[in-house]
C-alpha cells in the first residue's frame, strides 16, 4: 500500500514515476516473546495512515474476541494473522508488509521470538538491511536479545535500532531506558560482528504510539530521532557493494539462432557494455557485447538489476557460472570455512555429505570439521561434535567441485549459501562464506600448491573415534568370525566406521595358496595386520579374526600394528571347538598335523581381553568387546 498523497488525483503517471524512484529499505523486528514486534508494525502501518478502512474494521472486531489489549485494538493481529498465532498471542511465522512515505519504501519482516523459531528469525533476515531489536522494559536485555541481534550482525545487517518498548509501564523513566542501553552496549563490545554497525536507541510504547511516528510528550528528555525518522533517513546507499562486479548466470536464452544471452540478476558491482568479463570457475573471458532487458538495451547496469548479457565471443557459458572484471576476481575454491545457521531437527554431523546452493550453482559437499560453536548467551567459542536446532558454529566445508565465492560481508550473494538436506530435499541451514582460502587457493582461481594432509586428528573427530585394530584369537570354532560380525553390526549402528577382516576371506584373495600349517598361518595373519595398519591410518577400526596359533606370529603382528591394537583371546576348550568345527578341519587327516587338532596352539597370556564362548552368550561377549573400546576411550 502506498503513502497518501496529493499527486495521486492530479497526476498519477507524475506519482508512479516518483514512487518508482524511491529508495526500497527492508527491515526486520525481532526480540524475545511479547516484547511488541507485531503491535509495532501494526503502529507504523498505523500512524502512517497505511491501513485501509475496510481492513481496520476487521483488526478493530477481531480485537474484541482474539486481540490482547483489553479496550485497545490489538494492531499485532495485523500481521499475525495465522490461527494458531491469534489464539496464542504469538508470532510463528514470518510476515512481510509492504507501505511507503513520501521518502522511502517499506518492506517489513515480522520475526518470531520464541527460541524454536529462531530459523525462521534468520530467514526473514537474510535478505534485511536494518533490524529493530525490541526491548521490554520491564525486563531489560534478554537471551532471545542477544541470540537475535548476534544472528542480525552475522547476516551482514550494518543498522540496528534498539527499541525499549513498553516504556509506559515505567513511566517512560529516563534511568530505566539508560540503563538497558548500557547493558545493550556492554553485550554489544563483545560482538566481533557488530564492528562499524550503526546503532540507534528509541524509548517507545508501541501500543500507545510514544515515539513510533510521532514524538511522545512523555519523554521530554529524549531528543533523538522516533523510529520513523531513522527508517526514512538512516543511509544505505552506502552499503551496496558497486566496486566488485558479481554476476550469476541464471540461465542461458535461445529464442532463436541468432540470440545467445546469459541472463541474471547483478549481484554487485557495475557492467558496461564492451566491459572485459571472465567466466568463473572455468577462466575464459570475452568482452560484453549487448545489456539486455525487456525495455530494451543498456549501456550499464548495477547491483539489483535483472538483465540478460551477450558476449563477443562464442565460450562456454552456464547456468551457475560467475562473471566478474577480469582484474577483480572473487576466490575460486572447493573448500572454505563459513558461519552457518543449523535450522534442522536433525543434528549437522560432519562427513554426511549434503547438496550446498549458492546463488545460481548448486554442488554436493560435507562438512569436514566444526572450528567451534558458539554460544549466544556469552559469545565464547566452543568445541562441538555437531550442531543441533538453531544452533550457530563455524565450519569448514569441501565441495566437489569449485566455485567463484566471496566474503559474505563483501557481498551477500556470492557470499551466503544455504544447505539442503539429499534425502529429504529440504533446507535444512543457511551459512555465511568467511573467504579464509584453504588448501593452497589463491585469488587468481588456480588451485596448485600443496594440498594440506589430512591427519589423524582429524579423521579422529570426523568418525568420533581413534582408529584401532582388535584382533580376535582362538582355536578354529571358537567364534572369531561371529563375535568379529557382531562387533562390527554394533559399532556400525552406533554410527562408527570399522571393517571385519576376515583370515577365511583373506585365503581365498591375497593369501590364496598359503598351506594350512603354522608358518602359512602366520604369514596370512601379518598380511592381515599390514590391511589393517592401511585402515587404521585411514581412521577406521579393523575387526581382525585370524587363528594366530603361535606367540611369535602375535608378536610380528602386534610390531606392524604398533600401538593400535587390542588382543581378544577366545578361550574355548578344544572338544567343544572339535564339535564345531566350522571349517572342517578337525576332522581331516592332513599330513605332518596332529590327529584331532590340525595344529599345535599357544594360547596368549598377555590378552587385553578373555571371552569364554561357552559360559557367555553372543550379545554378553560383543558387550564385553564394546566396554573394553570404551574403556580405553577409542569410541
Amino acid at each position: 500500500m502506498s503513502h497518501q498523497s496529493d499527486l495521486i488525483s492530479q497526476d498519477i503517471l507524475a506519482y508512479l514515476g516518483q514512487h518508482e524512484r524511491k529508495e526500497l529499505l527492508r527491515f526486520l523486528t525481532c526480540g524475545n516473546v511479547d516484547d511488541g514486534k507485531s503491535t509495532l508494525i501494526g503502529r507504523l502501518l498505523h500512524d502512517s495512515k497505511m491501513i485501509y478502512e475496510d481492513h481496520m474494521e476487521a483488526i478493530t472486531r477481531d480485537s474484541r474476541k482474539s486481540g490482547t489489549t483489553g479496550d485497545d485494538i490489538d494492531l499485532a493481529l495485523l500481521v499475525d494473522g495465522l490461527q494458531a498465532e491469534r489464539e496464542q498471542g504469538i508470532t510463528i511465522d514470518v510476515a512481510y508488509r509492504y507501505f511507503s512515505t513520501a521518502k522511502r519504501k517499506f518492506i517489513i519482516a515480522d520475526t518470531p521470538g520464541h527460541e524454536q523459531y529462531t530459523r525462521n528469525m534468520a530467514t526473514g533476515a537474510s535478505t534485511c538491511d536494518l533490524a529493530i531489536i525490541l526491548i521490554d522494559a520491564r525486563y531489560g536485555v534478554q537471551t532471545q536479545t542477544k541470540r537475535h541481534s548476534f544472528i542480525a550482525s552475522l547476516l551482514g545487517i550494518k543498522h540496528i535500532v534498539v527499541a525499549v518498548n513498553k516504556m509506559d509501564l515505567k513511566d517512560f523513566d529516563q534511568t530505566v531506558f539508560e540503563g538497558i542501553c548500557n547493558d545493550y552496549r556492554t553485550f554489544a563490545e563483545g560482538l566481533e560482528t557488530l564492528d562499524g554497525n550503526s546503532v540507534h536507541f528509541v524509548p517507545m510504547s508501541a501500543l500507545k504510539g510514544d515515539n513510533v511516528v510521532n514524538r511522545s510528550e512523555r519523554s521530554p528528555w529524549y531528543s533523538g530521532q522516533t523510529l520513523m525518522e531513522i527508517l526514512e533517513t538512516v543511509e544505505i546507499a552506502a552499503d551496496r557493494n558497486i566496486t566488485d562486479l558479481r554476476f550469476p548466470v541464471q540461465l542461458v536464452t535461445r529464442p532463436n539462432l541468432n540470440f545467445r544471452g546469459f541472463a541474471g540478476t547483478v549481484a554487485s558491482g557495475i557492467v558496461h557494455k564492451g566491459d572485459e568479463l571472465v567466466v568463473l570457475p572455468s577462466g575464459k573471458s570475452s568482452r560484453v557485447k549487448s545489456i539486455v532487458t525487456y525495455d530494451g538495451e543498456l549501456e550499464s547496469a548495477g547491483p539489483g538489476q535483472a538483465i540478460t548479457l551477450t558476449m563477443e565471443d562464442e565460450i562456454d557459458i552456464s547456468r551457475g557460472d560467475m562473471l566478474a572484471h577480469i582484474d577483480n576476481r572473487p576466490l575460486i575454491g572447493d573448500h572454505f570455512q563459513a558461519d552457518i545457521v543449523w535450522m534442522a531437527d536433525q543434528p549437522m554431523q560432519p562427513g554426511r555429505k549434503y547438496d550446498i546452493k549458492r546463488a545460481t550453482s548448486t554442488s554436493p559437499g560435507s562438512f569436514t570439521r566444526i572450528v567451534h560453536r558458539i554460544d549466544v548467551n556469552t559469545l565464547e567459542q566452543q568445541e562441538a561434535p555437531q550442531l543441533g536446532l538453531n544452533e550457530i558454529g563455524r565450519v569448514e566445508l569441501a565441495l566437489e567441485r569449485p566455485i567463484a565465492y566471496d566474503d559474505y560481508r563483501a557481498n551477500r550473494t556470492s557470499g551466503a549459501f544455504i544447505i539442503v538436506d539429499r534425502m529429504t530435499n529440504g533446507t535444512v541451514g543457511a551459512g555465511m562464506i568467511v573467504a579464509k582460502a584453504l588448501m593452497g587457493q589463491n585469488t587468481s582461481g588456480s588451485q596448485h600448491g600443496r594440498f594440506a594432509h589430512v591427519t589423524a586428528t582429524e579423521r579422529a573427530a570426523r568418525f568420533g573415534q581413534e582408529p584401532v585394530t582388535v584382533l580376535f584369537t582362538g582355536l578354529s570354532g571358537s567364534g572369531k568370525s561371529t563375535i568379529a560380525y557382531a562387533v562390527e553390526r554394533k559399532l556400525f549402528d552406533g554410527g562408527r566406521a570399522c571393517y571385519v577382516l576376515d583370515g577365511k576371506v583373506l585365503r581365498q584373495d591375497l593369501s590364496k595358496g598359503l598351506p594350512q600349517d603354522a608358518a602359512g598361518r602366520a604369514e596370512n595373519l601379518h598380511k592381515g595386520a599390514r590391511i589393517a595398519r592401511q585402515m587404521n591410518d585411514a581412521g577406521l577400526i579393523a575387526l581382525g579374526a585370524f587363528m594366530a596359533p603361535t606367540e611369535e606370529s602375535r608378536a610380528t603382528a602386534r610390531h606392524i600394528l604398533g600401538q593400535r591394537c587390542l588382543l581378544v583371546y577366545l578361550d574355548t576348550p578344544l572338544d567343544v571347538c572339535q564339535s564345531r568345527d566350522p571349517s572342517g578341519l578337525y576332522a581331516a587327516n592332513v599330513e605332518g598335523t596332529v590327529p584331532g587338532v590340525s595344529y599345535s596352539y599357544e594360547a596368549p597370556v598377555d590378552a587385553d581381553l578373555v571371552l569364554n564362548t561357552v559360559d557367555q552368550d553372543l550379545e554378553t561377549c560383543v558387550e564385553k568387546v564394546i566396554a573394553l573400546l570404551r574403556e580405553r576411550s577409542l569410541i
